[in-house]
């Protein structure tokens, strides 16, 4: 069997791609906010490089330089060697937590995230009612009355920050049939995901109308369970392929010509399955197969040829790339299509609309300060475009930018592509 470090670490092969040309500085956003080489890709290679050749120790100040990472692979995009950073960093973080000894506090909240709430669908969406009834009888309003919001742990204050104004209930219910209009075109299976259905189960509800309407049977396997990106990106790579095999399981099962996906940075996640549980001799081959069937909502309907819209909307709207559709699964066009074919919609592109919105998974409640300085450089270039609207493809970007927004006082909202052209089908719905 491998060697449960060997397969853990960064490989050598890996590690040596980089040839320190320095092309990606300008594309990282933690580089470009603080200026420091080791909050930059090269200086993190060099980091790793010096990790693996033993060179150095695995102290508190090259964990932190590690750790700021944003896992956006915006600097895959750029190199002209063709680093696999976002492999080599996800690799090191899974050796980083094999080796690293830490305190029961930060044990106990790994087991409580990693294991208890992403994989349980029940505990999430209950998780989704108490919060809902903390808005609805007004005691959110009243703690922010009260000061207790603004005194909470800058973590606590970044979740609350983040949560939608209005949740609703979640969407959609496991085990979903909605009947294909007109004439069927084939059969799609859904990801739920762990959040979404909690946060945004509007983008959902938008998703299944859309493809509906385009001809496509959507269903969404009960037995599916989170992606496990999450997990990847914290380097619990075990509790990653657990969720993996399940997803594989349930949605082969499931018989459908697609598995369609909302969210990008889950959409990247399921597309590496086959990296993930390559060395899994019962999943290998049907990873793979599972992966060849992933694509974004946006891709499929591109590629499936969608019905153009004849409502307006009559605004003015800025695109957001969510980095791992840009930068993980290289789609960038698709979105701008669906943007540019909506009546009324005036698409004005921002600078840099590929480099992050400081989200990055729950790394904007990790890092806080670091997250905030690169949201509010986003923020400076979405109002230079005068845009009402920012569309994006993620929905941890579209709570980030909502935040954002919302903190600079800036009129709008951020929405998903999909419900931007749901808009345009059927008109707004009430909520």
């Amino acid at each position: 069997m491998t060697n449960l470090l060997t397969m853990m670490g960064p490989t050598e092969a890996d590690l040596t791609r980089c040839v320190h040309c320095g092309f990606c500085l300008q594309h990282c956003p933690t580089y470009v906010a603080t200026g420091l080489e080791t909050e930059s890709p090269r200086g993190r290679l060099y980091l790793m490089r010096a990790l693996h050749d033993g060179r150095i120790t695995l102290e508190d100040n090259v964990l932190t330089h590690l750790e700021q990472c944003l896992l956006c692979r915006n600097c895959e995009s750029v190199c002209p060697s063709g680093v696999p950073y976002g492999r080599i960093m996800q690799a090191q973080r899974a050796e980083i937590q094999h080796q690293r000894k830490v305190g029961l506090p930060e044990r106990f909240l790994r087991w409580v995230i990693f294991r208890q709430m992403l994989p349980d669908a029940g505990r999430l969406r209950t998780m989704g009612r108490l919060l809902r009834l903390y808005q609805r009888t007004g005691l959110r309003r009243l703690a922010g009355a009260l000061g207790i919001r603004r005194a909470l742990p800058a973590s606590l204050k970044a979740m609350d920050a983040l949560m939608p104004e209005r949740l609703e209930a979640a969407y959609p219910p496991l085990g979903l049939l909605a009947p294909a209009k007109g004439t069927k075109r084939g059969r799609v299976a859904l990801l739920s995901g762990c959040v979404m259905p909690v946060f945004t189960p509007q983008t959902h509800a938008a998703t299944v109308r859309v493809l509906t309407r385009n001809g496509f049977d959507v269903v969404a396997p009960a037995e599916q369970t989170c992606c496990g990106a999450l997990h990847t990106h914290s380097g619990e790579r075990a509790g990653a392929q657990e969720l993996a095999r399940r997803n594989v399981d349930a949605f082969l099962a499931a018989g459908v010509d697609a598995v369609v996906v909302n969210a990008a940075g889950c959409g990247a996640e399921l597309k590496e399955y086959g990296e993930l549980l390559a060395d899994d001799p019962a999943y290998a081959e049907r990873a793979h197969a599972f992966a060849a069937k992933v694509s974004d909502v946006t891709e499929f309907l591109v590629k499936a040829g969608f019905e153009t819209p004849t409502g307006a909307l009559p605004i003015t709207a800025t695109y957001q790339d969510s980095c791992h559709l840009a930068h993980a699964q290289r789609v960038t066009a698709a979105p701008r299509e669906i943007l540019r074919s909506i009546p009324g919609l005036d698409l004005v592109e921002m600078p840099h609309a590929d480099r992050c919105c400081g989200s990055a998974g729950i790394y904007n409640i990790q890092h806080t300060d670091l997250a905030g300085q690169i949201l509010d450089a986003k923020m400076q270039e979405v109002m230079a475009t005068g845009a009402t609207v920012v569309a994006t493809a993620n929905p941890g970007c579209m709570m980030q930018l909502s935040a954002g927004m919302a903190g600079c006082g800036m009129r709008g909202e951020a929405v998903h592509v999909v419900e931007l052209l749901d808009w345009a089908y059927d008109g707004r719905p009430n909520r």
